[in-house]
């Protein structure tokens, strides 16, 4: 499960314990020429994907809910990287709000060959106690969302393909698709859902050229379930966070970085991005 961590926990750290590859390590080639497009931009893995697209050569359009916290990225993203940066405003539920988002990618960057779905929401709580307006919420950014930011570009990536050229759409997802936690059971379908249908695109989309992959995180350090409601569920969310070494944001940035740069031949198609502690 992606965890709700708005500072890096302290807690059971080892020796042996090292940081994440900085920005500085990205070689700066690696994404030259191409044209990225990362969902939940604003923070937490979105933004630090985008700090290593950037870094590697990438154009980047940063999509997110909040302005600010875009436009501070694409200052900071220019200004360390001298990137192409565009910070779009939207809402991924929106699909009216996210096709004008892809034709404003497409006027001010080039059509996109590398989409990352990442905009998620994590809300848990027992069945029987939840808020059914976080399921809604759940729904419609975990697959609604994913699935019209798939649609919008779907035309751009098999374009790229067909000219040769790499083309990778990238589904953010989660262990819950496969582990059970009991107070998530929402979330964990919303994960299974985006699990089946990157299976299902891969073979669809696979022979055109287009690379479709999933990756799933496990107590990753993010802002996902800020929001959540269930003051118990929130307190075990705390315990567990506090039981292990989590990986961080930059973590998973780096094997998504990693998994779109390998050869067009090459198709690393599901990765999972989990605590060493976890086995």
């Amino acid at each position: 499960m992606t965890y709700d961590v708005s500072h890096t926990s302290t807690s059971h750290t080892s020796p042996s314990h090292t940081s994440p590859l900085s920005v500085a390590d990205v070689p700066a080639n690696l994404l030259n020429g191409r044209v990225a497009v990362i969902t939940g931009a604003g923070a937490g893995i979105g933004a630090a994907t985008a700090q290593r697209f950037a870094a590697a050569g990438a154009a980047v359009a940063l999509l997110g809910r909040r302005s600010g916290p875009l436009d501070d990225l694409a200052a900071t993203l220019r200004k360390e990287h001298s990137a192409e940066v565009l910070p779009v405003p939207v809402d991924v539920t929106d699909p009216a709000a996210l096709t004008a988002a892809a034709s404003a990618v497409r006027a001010a960057l080039g059509r996109p060959d590398l989409v990352v779905a990442n905009a998620g929401a994590m809300l848990g709580a027992p069945f029987e106690e939840a808020d059914t307006a976080e399921w809604d919420q759940m729904i419609d950014v975990n697959l609604r969302g994913l699935l019209m930011t798939g649609r919008v570009f779907i035309t751009d990536l098999l374009d790229a393909a067909e000219a040769g050229r790499a083309a990778d759409l990238v589904h953010l997802g989660s262990i819950a698709a496969e582990v059970i936690f009991a107070d998530y059971p929402v979330y964990g379908a919303t994960k299974a859902a985006v699990t089946q249908l990157t299976r299902n695109l891969r073979a669809s989309l696979g022979p055109r050229g287009v690379r479709v992959r999933s990756v799933d995180p496990a107590f990753a350090v993010t802002e996902l379930g800020a929001g959540m409601a269930h003051e118990a569920t929130r307190a075990g969310l705390e315990k567990m966070r506090s039981a292990i070494t989590t990986i961080t944001a930059e973590d998973v940035a780096d094997a998504i970085t990693y998994s779109v740069a390998v050869p067009a031949r090459v198709n690393i198609a599901e990765l999972t991005v989990v605590p060493t502690e976890l086995g």
